[in-house]
Parts: C-alpha cells; structure tokens; sequence
C-alpha cells in the first residue's frame, strides 16, 4: 500500500533552491492540488522573473514565461482566450509587489478568474537580497544594511490587506508552511483557490509566508522560528477575502 509518493504533476528532477527554503514545499503543494483536481492536462501556469523564473522545470502542466511581474497580465491574456483551462501564476514578493503591483491590483479588480500563488519571504531572493516591499521594519538586508528605515523606505506592503479593499477578488488568504499543521493548511487553502477558478468564481490570491535562510543568514531551523516570530506578527494569517463565505453568511 502506497501511503506517500511525488504527485504526477511535480517533476522528477532535482529543485534549483537554496537549502532550508520553502519553495520547494509550496511547489509539492500545488501539485498535489493538480493530481487531486485531475487538471494536469489542461492547467497552464506562469512563472516570472525571480527566484521562481525556472518553475517550468518542476511542473508537469503547460508553462509559460513572463516578463517580470507581468505574470498576472499573462494569466489574464491565456484564460480568456483558453477559457476552459485552468490558469495560475507562481509568483516572489519582489515580483508581485513591486514591478507588478499595478498588474496584481488591477487583475483582482476585474475578478479574473485566475489562482495567484504569492511567496512572501521579504526579501529579493535571487538577486542577492535586496530590501524588498515586503521587508520588515528594521530588517536587515544587502540594501538595508542599518535596517529598514520606513522613513526613508516607508512601511511595508500587506498584499492581502490591500486586495481586500477592493470590490472585486473572491479569494484571499494568507497561510505559511514552517511547520506540519501549517503545511496542511496551506494546502486546504491552495485547493480551494484552485476550485473556485474551476467553479468559475474569479480571482483567487493565497499569499504563502516563508523563509529566506540563505538572504536571512540564518540556518533552515533559525528561519521557520523567524516566521512564528517575526513575519506572523507583522503578517497575520488567515482568510483576508471570502466571497463565497460573506454570500451564504447573508443569506442566513
């Protein structure tokens, strides 16, 4: 009896990331989700720039490559003219929060019916780790060598606080992977976002907090307790956005 095994949709080749990072546990993640939905053969997804640009590697569905942050545009462009398919981008927080700030804000605004999976390690990753929108204050980084100044900097970007302001995504969650109950919810949270493009419901965001250890400068142990006490409190969990749930709560 087979009790644990790679999902089909997860490619059988060695992952680039550094070690202690998370990446590799929100790419299994996904496809799982993939083999559970039975959409491999017809799901697309997009990867841009950052530490995710070699994300067609890892996945057995269709990918594509995007311009830096344009991932959300990309996604927009191949679900209306593939309606059918299932379409999700994967995407760092240097990538969503900043170069593409306007195509996340604007795709959730028009409720695409996309699936954003958004890694949030506040940090630029694969460039060398530049202060990035998600940097907490006074966080130490290659750009930010005395800490984030947020009066210099200003303050920090909360992707899932700020989608929420807006009358048109259905989804939003924020969850994290730095130990097994998360893990497992993190999955549950992936899923559905997954089912409400397929049921047809719009754009779906679930923003992933996880480690850096390498840019952190911090072994994988110290940096899954940087999470619980760190970027949590400053990055709260939970469901941001529920269309869905706000419905059948005003229906009773």
């Amino acid at each position: 009896m087979v009790v644990f095994k790679k999902p089909h949709a997860l490619s059988d080749v060695p992952l680039h990331y550094c070690p202690g990072c998370t990446h590799g546990i929100v790419h299994r993640l996904v496809a799982e989700v993939i083999d559970e939905l039975g959409i491999e053969g017809k799901t697309i997804g997009i990867a841009p720039v950052g530490c995710s640009v070699m994300a067609y590697n890892y996945f057995e569905c269709d990918m594509i490559e995007a311009a830096h942050g344009r991932a959300p545009a990309v996604a927009t462009g191949v679900k209306r003219a593939n309606p059918d398919n299932i379409v999700f981008t994967y995407q760092g927080d240097g990538d969503l929060a900043s170069i593409g700030t306007a195509e996340t804000v604007h795709s959730a605004a028009r409720n695409e019916n996309i699936t954003v999976i958004f890694i949030n390690n506040a940090i630029y990753g694969m460039t060398g780790g530049q202060m990035a929108p998600t940097s907490l204050p006074g966080q130490v980084t290659q750009t930010s060598p005395y800490g984030r100044d947020v009066n210099l900097c200003g303050y920090p970007v909360k992707i899932c606080e700020m989608l929420a302001q807006l009358d048109g995504p259905e989804y939003l969650e924020r969850v994290t992977v730095n130990n097994v109950k998360q893990i497992k919810n993190a999955k549950r949270a992936i899923k559905k976002a997954f089912q409400n493009q397929i049921d047809g419901k719009g754009f779906s965001l679930i923003e992933v907090i996880s480690s850096c250890p390498t840019n952190w400068g911090m072994t994988p142990q110290a940096a899954l307790k940087w999470i619980d006490e760190k970027m949590i409190p400053y990055y709260p969990l939970g469901v941001y956005k529920d269309r869905s749930a706000e419905k059948k709560e005003d229906k009773q």
